[in-house]
This record gives C-alpha cells, sequence and structure tokens, in this order.
C-alpha cells in the first residue's frame, strides 16, 4: 500500500481527491494527509469535510509533510520547496492545466488566446525546485475552438485534466512511467513564464487597438466573477460586461 499526500484546491483538486478516496483499494494507495487552499471557496470547503470524513488530516503548513511514498499536487497554490519534495521517497507530482513546456506558471489559458494558440492541454509532471519545469511524465492535447473565451478554455481543459488524471494516476503510483526531461523539448515546442499579477496587465484595454486586438484581450480576460477587463476613459476604470455572463458576445 502506496502512502500518498494530496495536496489540491478548486473543483478539479476535490474530484480528483475523490477519485483516489473511492478507488483506494484497486490502486492500492492510502492518502495520509492532505492541504488546501484556506479562501472559502466552495470547492475547497469540500475538500477538507471530505479529508475528515475518512480520517485524514488536514495540514496547515507545508512544513507538516509526512514522509510518504508520493506527494500529488492538484491546482495547490503554494510553491513546494525542495525541502517539502523531499518527503515523497518516490516521487512528487504536479497536475498543469496547460502544455508544458510552453506555458508555465499562472493564467495560462488566457495567454494561449492572447499568442493566438491553436494547441492547448494539460500535463503530468515531476515536481521540482524549479516553477512547472519537472520532467513530463504524461500529457493530453487538443485543439482549441475557433474564438474560444477564457472561461470556455479553462472548462475544456479542466475536462481534460481529470481525464489524465485518473488514466494514469495508477501508472504514477506503480512507477509505470518514462520522465521526457521538458529540456528536450524546448526547441520544438518553445517555452513561456506568466506571473500571476500580469493577469492586469492585459485586462486594461486601449481603445486605439485594433477591434481584433480589443476582441482578442476581451476573449482573454473576460472571466466572471473576477473583475472584467476595462479601458480608462478620462481617468476611470470603464468596464466591458458580458450580458447574463455568456461568452459568445460582448
Amino acid at each position: 500500500m502506496k502512502t500518498i499526500v494530496f495536496l489540491g484546491a478548486k473543483n478539479i483538486g476535490l474530484r480528483c481527491l475523490q477519485y483516489l478516496l473511492e478507488h483506494r483499494i484497486s490502486l492500492q494507495a492510502e492518502v495520509v494527509a492532505a492541504g488546501t487552499q484556506q479562501n472559502g471557496l466552495a470547492a475547497n470547503k469540500a475538500i477538507g469535510e471530505l479529508c475528515a470524513r475518512y480520517g485524514i488530516g488536514l495540514m496547515e503548513h507545508l512544513h507538516q509533510i509526512p514522509e510518504c511514498d508520493l506527494i500529488l499536487s492538484v491546482q495547490y497554490h503554494r510553491i513546494l520547496k525542495p525541502q517539502h519534495i523531499a518527503r515523497a521517497r518516490q516521487i512528487a507530482v504536479n497536475l498543469h492545466m496547460a502544455p508544458l513546456p510552453e506555458y508555465r506558471g499562472c493564467n495560462q489559458f488566457s495567454f494561449a488566446i492572447l499568442d493566438k494558440a491553436k494547441i492547448f492541454g494539460a500535463t503530468l509532471h515531476r515536481l521540482e525546485a524549479g516553477i512547472d519545469s519537472g520532467d513530463i511524465l504524461f500529457e493530453t492535447r487538443f485543439e482549441i475552438p475557433a474564438q474560444c473565451w477564457v472561461k470556455q478554455l479553462y472548462q475544456i481543459t479542466e475536462t481534460a485534466s481529470e481525464q489524465l488524471f485518473k488514466q494514469h494516476i495508477g501508472d504514477i503510483i506503480n512507477g509505470n512511467y518514462r520522465p521526457v526531461p521538458q529540456e528536450t523539448l524546448l526547441e520544438q515546442r518553445g517555452c513561456s513564464y506568466h506571473y500571476r499579477n500580469e493577469i492586469e496587465q492585459i485586462k486594461q484595454i486601449d481603445l486605439n487597438w485594433s477591434a481584433e486586438k480589443i476582441e482578442r484581450h476581451l476573449r482573454a480576460t473576460c472571466f466572471p466573477p473576477f473583475e472584467p477587463p476595462y479601458a480608462l476613459v478620462g481617468g476611470k476604470k470603464v468596464y466591458f460586461t458580458l450580458p447574463n455572463d455568456e461568452t459568445e458576445t460582448v
């Protein structure tokens, strides 16, 4: 029986944890500790309730990670340092909701739309000290729909990420993988890294831009309930909003 520390948040983290717990016998794996983001989101609260139901200790700090066979991270908000990763005897793995090495970091959905990318995906990779830089274990890729909005791309990727996790978590637990160093893919795929605060920069619309560029920035940043994109008019923010939370028109 392999021991797992699960670090996760949001709906994708909740569903992946549920899958682990529901299939713990067939997977021959036991979740011995878990961590989530304490920000009031219903999904994160549900992760805590699920842990309580199964008698799993919920950690508040990364230094509480016990020795285990595997660490699994799914949309976890904190960066693990080498001393945290070293608590896993076998491997520490992250589910990154974007293709690697093309889109490391945050808000990858928005930047894929701004880049006019045709392909997106999800990646299971080894956790290392660098951000999203570890060896690729498994991945899935798909075409981005024409005129795609960021919320739509997020939902498609979330579904693909969950499927990737369920398809290969048994392989990860049993060590059935061939790690592919991202360095071997840089020339072919390219690489970018985006910081969390960059989203604020790309939300500001310049009304002198071309209609195509404005429309692309709107598709990349209109994601209710987050602050919508805006233009500065007379020094004040004028927001672009979506009627009835639709994602087809502005």
